[in-house]
C-alpha cells in the first residue's frame, strides 16, 4: 500500500501546508509547472518524489525531469505528464501515449482546475489535482492525497488551500 500526495502548478511557490498534509504519504508526485530548482530540491529533501517539467519549467529543470513518466506501483501503472487534457479532450500530443500503452491512471496538470473523472472509453482514472502556486486564473489553491493498494486506487482526498486574494 502506498500513500501518494499530488500536487501542480507550484510556480515556484512553496506553502509549509504541502509538508503538513503530506508528511503520512509515501512518495509525492508533481504534474509539473514547478517553477524553480530550490523548490524541486526541497521536495526531494522532504520525501520520494517523482516530477515531471511543463510548460513554464526552464531548462536545468527539462534537463533534470522528463516530460512524461509511465511507471507501475502498487500494481496500478500510471501515466504522468503536465499537459495532457482530460476525457473526451485529450491533448493531441499525449494521445499516441494513452494508444501506446492504455495506463489505470492518467495524471496531468496544465489547467490549473481540479478535476477527478473516470474514462469509461479508456477504462482508467484521470486526475489534475488543480493548481498549488498563487499564479494563474484559479481562485482556491488544492492538492489531492489518496492511496494505491494491491492495483486499487482508494480514499482520494480534495485538499483546498486558502483562497487567493
Amino acid at each position: 500500500m502506498k500513500k501518494i500526495g499530488l500536487l501542480s502548478d507550484t510556480h515556484a511557490y512553496f506553502d509549509d501546508r504541502y509538508f503538513e498534509y503530506f508528511k503520512d504519504c509515501d512518495e509525492i508526485w508533481h504534474a509539473g509547472d514547478i517553477g524553480s530548482i530550490p523548490l524541486a530540491d526541497k521536495f526531494e529533501k522532504f520525501k520520494p518524489i517523482r516530477f515531471v517539467s511543463g510548460n513554464i519549467d526552464g531548462i536545468e529543470l527539462r534537463k533534470r525531469f522528463p516530460l512524461v513518466q509511465r511507471f507501475v506501483i502498487e500494481g496500478v501503472e500510471v501515466l504522468l505528464t503536465h499537459i495532457g487534457g482530460y476525457p473526451g479532450k485529450y491533448a493531441p500530443e499525449i494521445i499516441p501515449e494513452l494508444r501506446k500503452r492504455r495506463p489505470q491512471l492518467f495524471i496531468c496538470g496544465h489547467s490549473h482546475i481540479l478535476k477527478v473523472k473516470f474514462d469509461r472509453q479508456l477504462n482508467m482514472l484521470h486526475i489534475n489535482p488543480g493548481a498549488a502556486g498563487k499564479q494563474g486564473f484559479h481562485t482556491v489553491r488544492t492538492l489531492v492525497r489518496f492511496v494505491i493498494d494491491n492495483g486499487n486506487i482508494k480514499d482520494l482526498e480534495v485538499i483546498e488551500l486558502a483562497p487567493l486574494g
